[in-house]
């Protein structure tokens, strides 16, 4: 059971999980060559064997999700007593070689209601990289319940996530300390312990996972996704992609535009940005958020943070970290709120404007000398249940980054890249600036600098936007319909808050996606909804 379900919902659907931004083989100044030769995890593939494509999955009622995809109960009826049924599906771990070992993705479905007008599948990918499309669909299934009208409703762990051979790198133990830490480094002191930090986390991925490292980049996932379309038996893929599943979405289009069914991605990643532009934006974006946040606190009379402006609401802020950097406060049981711990609980409370009096909540009592709160929010992201167990969503997360991104920085490049960080973002800046290093010493050579998503011939694909995006900034739905290419890309803008737009509240959002999946009905370029 999740310490804030509201909050772990919102989380899951993040692009890149905030400790973990996306990293990237490197020149002097953290770049590299975008023609990467490919690694064991793009090469290119042969044909898939028949007893592969014909494989048919034992669907049976779901059990409690596994401690790797968050532990919990096992998934409730929606309503009118429809059951959510899970199974397995095998895939090549190496494409290269399709008749070589094969791993097991773990999927869920529940049938569509009007069996007379089905389509086929819808097949969702939350994002991450690392959540659990099998613990989080059933989650927002009452959310989705007019596409359940024609759709089967499908998810899957992805390669490395959760039951599907799922990335191992440190112990509970070792996380909680790892958490715990300085993540923002400001002595030589400081700054040698965080590159012994990651070094070591390094280690335990290699030591505990090493085997499947090189094989759980975007790429594999895109061609499971297809392989995954032809075991249930459907023509073309219907997908809705949310963060970085329209990563994943658009990789797949690029990859197989001639099956590309009814696409929609929200919550757009920027596929032209690399590693440090990808991460500078994901600042500028958190930090819109806070403004946003501080804004609306300074206007009401009952907000209980201190300052009459939003100025003055962040210097609180500002002030506060500070202080916890100097002097942490109690928190949740033995543990205490440190600095970074408190900079993730507000981040993500950051992912949903419904988050933010908990943001406040939680604010106005870790100056009390109360932390628990702020800790739970950081635990929530960080994927911690309240028994101390984590979830392998952030290991999950580095393994696909770092596999994906062919860049890597060292400490001095990391420091000349902080004050771009910290024009971005007061707040945020040195915390995101320093997660540039999070594939420094991966043992698997990255595959791309920036993905190809390119999709000439590909049906429509629907792009959408949310101006008030902390962790997918909104530009990045332009650059995602433009490189998906003239007549493919189609872009729709929401005006609102929070990380997507479907779940925001918008009945025009709502409308025009499910006129476009439910009857093929594709919004005209430009549509802005609020």
């Amino acid at each position: 059971m999740r310490t804030s379900p509201a909050v772990r919902s919102a989380a899951l659907v993040a692009t890149t999980v905030v400790l973990l931004p996306l990293t990237a083989c490197s020149d002097d100044d953290g770049s590299a060559d975008r023609s990467v030769p490919s690694t064991a995890s793009t090469a290119a593939p042969t044909a898939t064997p028949r007893k592969l494509t014909s494989q048919k999955p034992d669907w049976q009622p779901c059990p409690a999700p596994s401690e790797a995809q968050g532990s919990g109960t096992a998934p409730s009826p929606l309503p009118g007593g429809a059951s959510w049924q899970c199974a397995f599906m095998d895939v090549p771990l190496d494409y290269a070689d399709p008749g070589g070992r094969t791993v097991e993705l773990a999927l869920i479905r529940t049938a569509a209601r009007d069996k007379d007008r089905r389509l086929g599948s819808l097949v969702f990918n939350f994002g991450g990289p690392g959540a659990s499309g099998v613990a989080t669909l059933p989650s927002f299934g009452t959310a989705y319940d007019t596409l359940r009208t024609r759709y089967d409703l499908v998810s899957f762990d992805p390669r490395g996530v959760g039951r599907s051979e799922g990335v191992e790198c440190s112990g509970d133990r070792e996380l909680d300390a790892r958490y715990a830490r300085d993540g923002t480094p400001d002595t030589a002191e400081e700054e040698k312990a965080f590159v012994a930090d990651q070094k070591s986390y390094v280690a335990d991925c290699e030591k505990n996972s090493g085997g499947e490292l090189p094989y759980v980049g975007t790429t594999n996932a895109a061609r499971d996704m297809d392989l995954l379309r032809q075991v249930l038996g459907d023509g073309k893929l219907n997908y809705f992609g949310i963060s970085y599943g329209t990563e994943l979405g658009g990789v797949y289009a690029h990859l197989y535009p001639g099956n590309v069914g009814r696409f929609v991605l929200d919550a757009v990643v920027d596929p032209a940005q690399d590693a440090k532009q990808s991460s500078i934006g994901q600042a500028r974006g958190f930090q819109l958020a806070l403004d946003n946040f501080t804004a609306d606190c300074a206007e009401r009379d009952d907000c209980r943070l201190p300052g009459s402006t939003a100025a003055e609401v962040q210097d609180f802020i500002a002030t506060l970290l500070a202080d916890l950097e100097k002097s942490p406060v109690p928190g949740l049981g033995e543990r205490e709120l440190t600095q970074t711990q408190a900079t993730t609980g507000i981040a993500s409370a950051l992912y949903s404007k419904e988050t933010w009096p908990l943001l406040e909540q939680g604010l106005d009592e870790a100056d009390g000398d109360n932390g628990g709160l702020l800790l739970a929010l950081a635990d929530s992201l960080n994927g911690r249940t309240q028994e101390g167990h984590y979830d392998n969503s952030n290991a999950a997360n580095t393994a696909i980054n770092c596999a994906d991104s062919a860049q890597r920085f060292s400490p001095e490049q990391t420091r000349a890249a902080l004050p771009e960080f910290r024009r971005a973002s007061p707040v945020f800046g040195d915390y995101l600036g320093w997660g540039l290093m999070s594939c420094t010493g991966w043992p698997v050579a990255g595959a791309w600098v920036t993905p190809d998503v390119s999709a000439p011939g590909s049906a429509p694909i629907l792009v959408i936007g949310n101006t008030g995006d902390p962790a997918t900034p909104y530009a990045g739905a332009k650059a995602m319909a433009a490189e998906l290419g003239e007549g493919v890309g189609v872009e729709l803008t929401y005006k609102g808050e929070g990380h997507g737009a479907y779940n925001g509240g918008s009945t025009c959002v709502q409308k025009a996606v499910d006129g476009y999946l439910l009857d093929g009905e594709v919004p005209a370029e430009g549509t802005v909804c609020s």
